[in-house]
């Protein structure tokens, strides 16, 4: 099971990502991602569910058109863990 980032190690993890933000409730971290076409953001959508597959850890997400919004926690560790900050950073790159 992952380890509950707190702390330091929290605040080190969620500097290293650009534009996620915490979810207000809630131990989470949500992008909103903006494609030119729904093509763009399907293909995205794509490429990171097969990230997420290797990495046995798979977003919460919501997709029309050319949006896709995505919420990252660690179910099992009941919050934010260092497989959500690799899946952003995973996603922050499929995005360009």
């Amino acid at each position: 099971m992952s380890q509950k980032l707190s702390g330091e190690a929290r605040s080190r993890a969620l500097a290293r990502l650009k534009d996620w933000n915490e979810v207000k409730g809630r131990d989470a971290i949500t992008k909103k991602f903006v494609f030119a076409d729904f093509n763009q953001a399907f293909g995205f959508m794509t490429r990171t569910a097969l990230v997420a597959e290797k990495l046995d850890h798979h977003p919460e997400w919501f997709n029309v058109y050319k949006n896709v919004e995505v919420t990252l926690s660690t179910h099992d560790a009941g919050g934010l863990t260092m497989r959500d900050i690799q899946l952003a950073e995973a996603m922050d790159k499929l995005a360009g």
